[in-house]
Formats: C-alpha cells, sequence, structure tokens
C-alpha cells in the first residue's frame, strides 16, 4: 500500500495537509488540542476521540451536547469495531401517543423528539473495550472547560445565531445558551451552567450516572414537568450495540460503514451503482462527471427513504439492497445526459460534528455525535448543561412504513462515520458531517481519492452538490458557473447555495501513507467549519 496522490491544490483553500504520526482532526480546535493532550499523555486513538468528544459538547453545542446519539468505527490494530450508541424510543411512544398529543404530526422540537440519547454510553463503552488512559483523565480537558469556559469560535457563533428565534422559548435554553439575553459574541467567554457537575458525574461513574443517578433523576424530573414521557425506566435500560460494518468495494479499496438505523449504506449503494460507468474517464470538475454522481445518489437515497429503519425492523436487509445484481439492474435507470427523478425499487427476496484520530501504533477511530438539527430538541435540563437531541423527529407516523415510531425502536439516523481499508488494510478513517449531506460527501471526496488521486485537502476543498427531493439540487457558490448551467441543462432544478456551513457538509479525513506505521499519516480538516488538524 503506497499513497500516489496529485499534491496540488486546483481549489481556493485556507489549509494545508498536516502530515504526522499522531493525529486529530475536528471541526473546533480547541478538541482536536483536548484530543491531542491524551496522546502525548501516552493515551490512544480511541482515548483521543473521548477527549475530543467531550470538548466538543461544550465548544461546540450548536452542533452537539451531552444528551447526543453517537456512531464509531474502529481499527484496534488488527480488525474493524463498529459501535452504534444511538437513542432509543420511550416506552411511551407509538403512533397513537402522537395521534393523542400532537394530532398526527411529528413535533419538530421538545420533549416528545427526544430519544434516550447515547453519546455518554458510547465514550464509556469506546473507553473500556479499547481505552488506556484513565476515563476521568479523558474527559479532563471537557470539565476544565465547563468550569472556566471558552472562547466562542467564528462559525460556531454564526449557528449559534441561527437558532435563537427559533428555540429561545424551549425550556431551559434561554437559560443556558442565552445567558445575556442573547448569543455569545465572536471570542467572547461562554460558560455553560451545570455541565462541569454533570461531566464530573460522568467521569466518576464511567458514565452511569447520566442513566441511573442524578443526572438521570434530573432528566427525568424535567421531562415529566414539561410533557414529556422519558422515565427512569427508559434511561436505566439503554444499551449500545457492537456491529460489524457493513462494505463496497469501490476503486481498488473498501468503503465500510455501520448497518442502518443509519443512512451510511446510501454511499455504499451509490458507489456499487457508479462501478457501472467509467466515471475516471471523465475530467473531475466535469458536469458529466457530476451528474452520474448525483444520479448514483437520487437512485441511493429513493431506496434508502422507503427501507431503512432500525435494523430490527426492516423488510429487506442491506445485503439485498447492496446485491450486485439489484445494483447493475438499478444503474441502468440512470441517462448519461439526462436528470431523473427516481422511485424505489424492490431487491429480491433474501446541525452533527464529526472527528476523527489515529495513533502511532496504528490504531485509527472515525467518530461521530450529534443533537441533529442544531441544538436539537432546544431543551437544556437546569443544573445539569444537558442539551437534548431531537432525534424522534426522525421517525415515521405511516404504521406501514419500517421507520414508524414504537417503543425501544431506534429511528432513521443521519449520522454516519465511516472507514476505508485497502487489501484488509487500514486506509482511511473519515467524515463528512451535515444531515443527508454525509452519504452524498463520502461519495464526492471518495471519487475524488479514488478515482482521481486528488489528496484529501483537496477532495475536501473542491465544490460540493447537494440533491434533495425529485430533481432538486444545490450547489456551492464556489462551483463553476458552466458547470451549473451545463447541469442544468440536463433537467437538473439548481441554484447556487451561498451558506457551507449545514448544505455542504465539513469533513475531517486520516489518511495513512503506507503500510508502515513508520510512515504516518496525512490529515485534512475542513474549513466549512472552524475545523483543525492537530498533530505531533
Amino acid at each position: 500500500m503506497t499513497t500516489n496522490f496529485d499534491w496540488n491544490n486546483p481549489y481556493p483553500t485556507v489549509r494545508t495537509p498536516v502530515f504526522a504520526r499522531n493525529v486529530v482532526a475536528t471541526s473546533q480546535p480547541l478538541a482536536a488540542q483536548a484530543g491531542l493532550r491524551m496522546l502525548a499523555a501516552g493515551g490512544n486513538a480511541i482515548d483521543a476521540i473521548v477527549a475530543a468528544a467531550s470538548t466538543l459538547t461544550l465548544t461546540e453545542p450548536c452542533s452537539n451536547g451531552l444528551g447526543s446519539d453517537a456512531f464509531a468505527i474502529v481499527w484496534d490494530g488488527q480488525k474493524l469495531h463498529g459501535l452504534n450508541a444511538s437513542g432509543t424510543a420511550p416506552a411511551a411512544w407509538d403512533v397513537e401517543y402522537f395521534k393523542r398529543k400532537h394530532g398526527g404530526v411529528y413535533p419538530l422540537r421538545g420533549w416528545d423528539t427526544v430519544t434516550v440519547p447515547g453519546c455518554v454510553a458510547g465514550w464509556a463503552a469506546l473507553h473500556e473495550k479499547f481505552g488506556r488512559l484513565s476515563f476521568e483523565q479523558c474527559l479532563q480537558p471537557a470539565i476544565e472547560y465547563a468550569e472556566q469556559g471558552y472562547n466562542v469560535s467564528t462559525i460556531v457563533k454564526r449557528k449559534w445565531d441561527a437558532h435563537v428565534d427559533i428555540l429561545k422559548d424551549q425550556p431551559g435554553f434561554a437559560e443556558h445558551f442565552l445567558p445575556r439575553g442573547r448569543a455569545p459574541e465572536y471570542g467572547e467567554r461562554f460558560v455553560l451552567q451545570g455541565a462541569a457537575g454533570t461531566l464530573r458525574r460522568i467521569a466518576a461513574t464511567k458514565g452511569r450516572d447520566f442513566y441511573e443517578g442524578e443526572t438521570a433523576a434530573k432528566l427525568v424530573a424535567h421531562a415529566a414537568a414539561n410533557g414529556g414521557s422519558m422515565s427512569a425506566a427508559d434511561l436505566a435500560g439503554y444499551s449500545i450495540d457492537w456491529v460489524d460494518p457493513i462494505g463496497m468495494d469501490y476503486g481498488g479499496h473498501r468503503l465500510h460503514e455501520i448497518p442502518p438505523n443509519g443512512q451510511g449504506i446510501a454511499a455504499l449503494i451509490a458507489l456499487g451503482i457508479l462501478k457501472h460507468f467509467d466515471i475516471g474517464s471523465l475530467p473531475p470538475d466535469s458536469a458529466e462527471s457530476r451528474h452520474l454522481q448525483i444520479e448514483a445518489m437520487k437512485v441511493a437515497f429513493a431506496d434508502v427513504y422507503a427501507h431503512v429503519a432500525d435494523i430490527r425492523h426492516m423488510k429487506v436487509t442491506p445485503a439485498q439492497l447492496l446485491d450486485p445484481a439489484y445494483l447493475a439492474e438499478r444503474a441502468k435507470l440512470i441517462s448519461r445526459d439526462r436528470a431523473t427523478s427516481f422511485s424505489h425499487g424492490m431487491p429480491p427476496p433474501g446541525g452533527t460534528i464529526y472527528l476523527t484520530a489515529a495513533d502511532s501504533e496504528g490504531r485509527m477511530v472515525s467518530f461521530i455525535q450529534s443533537n441533529y438539527m442544531g441544538f436539537g430538541s432546544g431543551v437544556v435540563v437546569p443544573g445539569t448543561g444537558v442539551s437534548l437531541q431531537n432525534r424522534g423527529h426522525c421517525f415515521s407516523l405511516d404504521p406501514a412504513h419500517p421507520n414508524v415510531v414504537a417503543p425501544g425502536k431506534r429511528p432513521f439516523q443521519t449520522i454516519i462515520p465511516a472507514f476505508l481499508t485497502k487489501d484488509g488494510k487500514p486506509q482511511m478513517s473519515f467524515g463528512v458531517m451535515g444531515g443527508n449531506m454525509q452519504p452524498q460527501g463520502h461519495m464526492q471526496t471518495l471519487v475524488r481519492m479514488l478515482d482521481y488521486r486528488q489528496n484529501p485537502q483537496a477532495a475536501c476543498d473542491a465544490p460540493r452538490w447537494k440533491v434533495n427531493r425529485g430533481l432538486d439540487l444545490d450547489v456551492e457558490s464556489t462551483m463553476e458557473p458552466e458547470v451549473v448551467e451545463a447541469l442544468r441543462a440536463m433537467g437538473h432544478n439548481l441554484a447556487p447555495v451561498a451558506d457551507p456551513y449545514m448544505d455542504f457538509g465539513s469533513g475531517q479525513f486520516i489518511w495513512r501513507m503506507t503500510d508502515s506505521i513508520e510512515d504516518g499519516y496525512v490529515a485534512a480538516s475542513d474549513s466549512r467549519r472552524d475545523g483543525h488538524a492537530a498533530a505531533f
């Protein structure tokens, strides 16, 4: 395994690749440094991820919090492991519950969108299985920022502002996130009330306080006082799942994703379809290359939105959706010169943060956690600093859909870590956060690296597109005007979009240079956020 990238970057950027034997890449610099502290102290990549992830709940609260969900893919030096730490529905939830309380319309915010948060249990599970330092040591940077505060960074400030009017009336939000009656200013010091005590209890109990201790009791009491149904039994009964990643071969490598309830399978389906087109023969920034990728992604989403749910409730299996013969038939639906609106097929029977770390002993971790829509539900539990996700909004209320809400069920999830191997050996841990942009970002950056040999930073910086529904397509404002017009002429309904924060995702990438760990890694961090790749 050798790296043969073009190290020239043809795209405007404020970043350069980072080369080192120990790397932590996150969407916020203080979190990257927190992870690097663990590596410098003799910890491993898993310790670094726990430190960085817990710090991000404070330093990027517009995207995640202590009430987040999480997923991870870990290369432990010998094999891959998948972690599903996404939330489950409270026992009280079913279709009749939402008909009775909400008139059959699923709420967007508030306690009735909060599934049992999984990220704290995820940190504890990762650390117990793979960590080297103590759990308390891994959470120490987050505790320090919770106690002393931190200076709010640029893009975090912008996204904070965007949520003020939407969430100011949600229980606890203004008290915690608008302490001066407004969002913090650029560089202003912010202290999240109650978070330090909560983090200390989490550290001392290896996470159990969140599910069975003082923090759990405060969550349940706040839910009861504000119309929620989260119970002590819901929290105490929560558990993470260790899973085997699913994969797709492409370009001499294999892309690995977490199996459903996540949408990672969309990237695998799209790549499986793209294998039927010689996309490497087309110029990387041409309308023709982008059109084929766009159409493959649209076909993938048509199937994902119809079939993907908690894997225990799906009517088709991931293997059926990834069946080569089925994907070959799906590829035949794509026109090379016209946009198409696709319906799902039937295979034969049978506001998120992403971070990654790699250490000098060869361990690599791909990790993602999220409150979903920015600050999530908008609910913050007083005295805890716990802001809660709104993943329950992703359930369906259609009894015939596999993703229909039910007690103890995991909803469809957008957050997905990714991992690339070559000949069974680790090649890259990576992810691109941002709603349904995530599998699209996985595919777009991989095509650039594997088909066009663009280096990870160039692949990260290149203008992106995002499919919506039907023929609707968003393109980043930096995309070449002639390409935009060519796509429009093919029948795509599109307009350049200036805001890259959510619409076009933000990625972190760590690529292993050779088979020898002595040769280290190259890392890329996306300038669409305050991201940073810290290394030594």
